[in-house]
């Protein structure tokens, strides 16, 4: 997104897990929208949403074995995908789309 690449989550979590864990991250994403106002209850939103991404796999430890590295947040064009994100953002697509 806006030309940074973000994790995915976990493809080897089981679907009925990942489908509990993003039913509770939306539930705190939710929680956070709600807590306007309130230091506390948006603290602790904020705190379920990253646990939420957590056990997604979108943070923390890194789920996979290749030893790639974890280029979470980085600018594309800052990494070996610089040439990928180039050639993909020639059609004027905004938004590419990595597919394994």
């Amino acid at each position: 997104m806006r030309g940074r690449l973000w994790r995915r989550s976990n493809p080897h979590l089981p679907a009925a897990e990942r489908e509990r864990l993003v039913v509770e991250l939306m539930a705190a994403r939710r929680a956070v929208k709600a807590a306007a106002g309130d230091a506390e209850q948006l603290a602790t939103a904020r705190q379920a949403v990253d646990a939420a991404k957590v056990a997604l796999g979108e943070r923390g430890a890194v789920w996979w074995t290749d030893g790639s590295p974890d280029l979470n947040r980085h600018l594309a064009k800052n990494t070996v995908y610089a040439n990928w994100y180039a050639e993909a953002n020639a059609g004027g697509d905004q938004y590419p789309v990595i597919s394994r």
